[in-house]
C-alpha cells in the first residue's frame, strides 16, 4: 500500500537530525583526539620557550660580567642585555611555534608581516619611535641611571632608562614616566652631568652703604659655609640699581651638583649672608616708596580733603 508525503516526510526528518547529530559527535570527537596527539608537542614548545628564556637571563648575565665593570657606558650594557635577550626569546618562540603548529613557518611569518607593514608601521608608529630613540639614548649616554635630569616641566632623579620609555622619580616622590622620543627631540638639562655645579643668590643693599665693603663681608660669610667649593674662586658684583637697594649677585660651586646639596648650600649661604651683614651693620632694605606733596595738584587735593572736613565738622556740631 503506497504512503502519504506525510508519512515520508515524518520518517525522514529523525534521520536527518540522527546524522546531523552523529557528525557533530564525529568532529568533536576528532577534534579531541588531535589535541590530545598534540598534547606531547605543546609541551615540547613549552619546554623549548622556557629553555630560550632561560638562556636569555644566561645572556644578560654574561653581558653583565663582561662589560659591567666598566663606568662608561653602562647604558650600552643594558642595549646588549635588551636587544640580545628579546632575539634570543623570539628565537625561541618561533622554533616552539614550529613544533606546536606544523603548517606554521618562519616564511609565512614573514610573508603576512610583508603584506601588513604598512597597517603595522602606521598602528605602531609612536612604539617604533620611542623604541629608536631609546635604543639612541642608551648609546649615545646623555644621562645615566642616578642623574639628575629636567625635561619640559619635570625634574627628577633617572630610575631606569627602557627601550621604551625613561622613568624619573620627582623631589617630592612621584614616579614620571617620559617616552623616549621626547627625550631625545627636546631639550634636556642633566644637572649632575659634571662634578661642580654654580648656585647664585640675589642679595640687596642700602644706596648708603660701601659696595666693596659689602661684597668683602659676603666673600667672607661665603667662606665660612662648608659646602661652597674651594676649588673654584666665588664672586659678587653689582647688576643693578634697584627700587630701593644696589643689587649684587652672589655666585658660588659646590662639589656636589644634586638636588639636596644645592639646597643645604643655598640656605646655609643665606644664613651666613645674612649673620654677616647684620655683624658689619650693611643695611638689607625693605622695599621704600617715596611720596612727594610738593607739587600742586597734591596740594589741591589735599586742601579739598581738609574743605571736606571741616564741613563734616560743622554739620556735626550743628546737629
Amino acid at each position: 500500500m503506497p504512503t502519504s508525503e506525510a508519512e515520508t516526510i515524518a520518517g525522514t526528518e529523525p534521520t536527518t537530525a540522527a546524522l546531523t547529530y552523529q557528525s557533530i559527535i564525529d568532529s568533536a570527537n576528532g577534534i579531541f583526539i588531535g589535541f590530545v596527539e598534540r598534547i606531547p608537542y605543546f609541551v615540547a614548545s613549552i619546554i623549548v620557550v622556557l629553555i630560550f628564556w632561560f638562556l636569555s637571563i644566561l645572556f644578560k648575565k654574561i653581558v653583565y660580567k663582561i662589560l659591567g665593570s666598566r663606568r662608561r657606558h653602562q647604558n650600552l650594557v643594558k642595549v646588549f642585555q635588551r636587544v640580545g635577550g628579546a632575539l634570543i626569546i623570539f628565537v625561541g618562540f618561533m622554533i616552539a611555534m614550529v613544533i606546536a603548529v606544523p603548517e606554521f613557518t618562519p616564511a609565512k611569518l614573514i610573508g603576512a608581516l610583508g603584506i601588513g607593514s604598512v597597517a603595522i608601521g602606521f598602528a605602531f608608529k609612536d612604539i617604533f619611535q620611542n623604541l629608536l630613540s631609546g635604543i639612541l639614548l642608551l648609546i649615545s649616554e646623555p644621562f645615566r641611571i642616578g642623574d639628575q635630569i629636567v625635561s619640559g616641566e619635570y625634574e627628577g632623579t633617572v630610575e631606569d632608562i627602557k627601550i621604551r620609555a625613561t622613568t624619573i622619580k620627582t623631589y617630592d616622590g612621584r614616579q614620571v614616566v617620559i617616552p623616549n622620543s621626547d627625550l631625545y627631540t627636546s631639550a634636556l638639562t642633566v644637572n649632575t652631568a659634571y662634578k661642580q655645579r654654580r648656585l647664585q643668590l640675589a642679595v640687596g643693599i642700602g644706596y648708603e652703604d660701601d659696595i666693596e665693603a659689602a661684597k668683602a663681608e659676603i666673600l667672607k660669610a661665603l667662606d665660612r659655609a662648608d659646602s661652597v667649593s674651594k676649588k673654584a674662586e666665588p664672586s659678587v658684583i653689582a647688576t643693578g640699581f634697584g627700587d630701593s637697594t644696589i643689587d649684587l649677585m652672589v655666585r658660588w660651586f659646590i662639589e656636589d651638583g644634586t638636588q639636596a646639596n644645592k639646597v643645604t648650600s643655598i640656605h646655609q649661604v643665606f644664613v651666613e649672608i645674612k649673620l654677616a651683614l647684620d655683624a658689619a651693620g650693611v643695611n638689607i632694605p625693605f622695599p621704600i616708596r617715596t611720596i612727594d606733596l610738593s607739587d600742586a595738584s597734591v596740594m589741591t587735593i589735599v586742601d579739598k580733603l581738609n574743605e571736606q572736613k571741616t564741613i563734616n565738622v560743622e554739620k556735626t556740631v550743628a546737629e
